[in-house]
């Protein structure tokens, strides 16, 4: 029974990656992929923002047997280093997933055709995240943007004359 229930996901996969997308498993939308809107191994509905479990252990390997819907609740920045001037540098904007099954928690690229509207909605949820919620993502290296950043998060959003639209 579990052999087949585990080809049964391998055959989906592989049928949506033929078909060039998938279907969302949260709003049922259908979400295409395309190398030019960022992200070469799409697992992220762009209208909702939910996610698969479809990742074991790194982008694209499609090796885990969870496959339950992933709910966005936060945004953080990628770690890129310091600069010459040992300033912290910072990264690009990325969705913060948790596995509605099993609690998995991992980061996505935002890509170019995600609804920002929906990105913001996710960040100002996050600023209601309970507190024990907030500790297990920085004990994993997480850090769930605050209102503080919310400038910054507008400029990746919107580029850096937002202010003047």
């Amino acid at each position: 029974m579990y052999r087949e229930e585990k080809r049964k996901k391998e055959k989906q996969l592989k049928l949506e990656e033929k078909k060039g997308g998938f279907r969302c498993c949260n709003c049922g939308q259908w979400v295409p992929f395309s190398e030019v809107m960022g992200t070469e191994h799409r697992n992220h509905c762009s209208f909702c923002l939910w996610s698969k479990h479809v990742d074991l252990k790194k982008p694209g390997d499609r090796k885990s047997e969870c496959q339950a819907g992933m709910r966005p609740i936060g945004l953080t920045f990628k770690h890129e280093g310091v600069d010459k001037y040992s300033i912290l540098r910072q990264g690009e904007l990325m969705l913060i997933h948790e596995c509605v099954n099993c609690g998995k928690i991992s980061i996505n690229r935002i890509a170019g055709d995600d609804n920002p509207e929906a990105i913001l909605r996710i960040f100002e949820e996050s600023q209601g995240l309970p507190p024990e919620k907030g500790n297990r993502l920085e004990r994993n290296g997480i850090e769930v943007l605050s209102e503080k950043r919310r400038e910054g998060i507008l400029t990746q959003l919107f580029g850096k004359d937002f202010r003047k639209t």
